[in-house]
């Protein structure tokens, strides 16, 4: 009997530590949004730079990037948030959706090819293989948003 309380009590805290943990991403995701874009590009470029083992010039390549990728991020996010508070904010129609999707993969194609150009073949693949780890993870995060609804 013992036993089992205690494994109900620790199951019951490791529940309450888990919910804390999700509650404090939104957090997390609210302090990134308020750096700038000059943080934001610094930021990856440090993470880059120590994955990756870049040196100056190639650091400074990747800062370029970085610095357009979180511009274009930034004022994507402001757009969006203002038509939120406008009270315009729809759904985009099929066209839209189709023309949003093809200039974000031409946007990743682009970046594709500068990276391919700034790293040499070792840090490519390695840049490359994290790159679809992540875009793995967001389709995992993804159907696990969709399954909950």
């Amino acid at each position: 009997m013992r036993k089992l309380i205690v494994i109900a009590i620790a199951l019951i805290s490791i529940q309450a530590i888990a919910q804390t943990e999700r509650r404090d991403r939104p957090e997390r995701a609210q302090k990134m949004s308020n750096l700038s874009t000059e943080e934001m590009a610094t930021l990856r470029t440090k993470k880059m730079t120590l994955f990756l083992d870049l040196n100056e010039s190639q650091q400074k390549e990747v800062h370029k990037i970085n610095l357009e990728n979180a511009t274009l991020h930034k004022t994507m996010m402001e757009e969006r948030k203002a038509k939120k508070t406008k009270g315009t904010a729809q759904r985009p129609t099929k066209e839209e959706r189709l023309k949003m999707a093809n200039a974000k993969l031409d946007r990743k194609i682009a970046i594709k090819a500068k990276m391919k150009k700034i790293l040499d073949k070792e840090q490519y693949a390695k840049w490359e293989k994290a790159q679809s780890k992540m875009a793995n993870k967001r389709k995992d995060k993804k159907r696990d948003m969709n399954r909950k609804k």
